[in-house]
């Protein structure tokens, strides 16, 4: 969740501004926002602030009515933005096509790049791989790309054929427990 470049507040709109011939981001919240916009209009024309805050507050209250919720824990994503949490494991699902940009642009990726348990590593990459196989399954099944996807059915057959064995022995381990 980004601060506001004037106040420590949560930043609510976020503008790009081309300076000296760079792109910088300008991180701001509501009432630095209307302050910021303010001073804009001052000095790029004459247009009355009244009109520029009248702009911001009209687009505000859009997204406040497009703000969609979640069928689980009705959160709205403005909600999220806010308080910087989700309200059930639902809300990624029902956020996806929100979150991902969101967390390409913090993290820089939206897969997971981190330390894996040492338990059983080679049936946690094979589990990472079937989630992406299955992903681009489906993306297949949208593009009506049905040579592709028997293929990728294929290979999702035998990747379960291989994690059933190992996922039996570890269960039989944990009842001999």
């Amino acid at each position: 969740m980004k601060k506001c470049r004037r106040c420590a507040k949560s930043a609510t709109l976020h503008i790009t501004e081309i300076q000296d011939g760079k792109a910088v981001a300008v991180h701001l919240c509501n009432s630095c926002a209307q302050e910021y916009l303010d001073e804009e209009a001052e000095q790029v024309s004459s247009a009355p602030p009244e009109d520029v805050s009248a702009k911001l507050e009209e687009l505000m209250s859009e997204d406040a009515d497009t703000d969609t919720r979640c069928t689980n824990c009705n959160i709205s994503f403005g909600e999220f933005r806010e308080q910087g949490r989700l309200g059930c494991p639902t809300c990624f699902e029902e956020f996806r096509v929100d979150l991902m940009p969101l967390l390409e642009n913090i993290h820089e990726s939206a897969t997971h790049m981190g330390k894996r348990p040492k338990r059983s590593p080679a049936q946690t990459v094979d589990q990472a791989r079937l989630i992406q196989i299955r992903q681009r399954l489906e993306d297949a099944i949208d593009r009506e790309d049905y040579e592709q996807a028997a293929s990728l059915r294929d290979e999702i057959a035998e990747i379960e054929k291989t994690l059933r064995p190992a996922i039996q022995s570890e269960s039989d381990a944990d009842a001999a427990d």
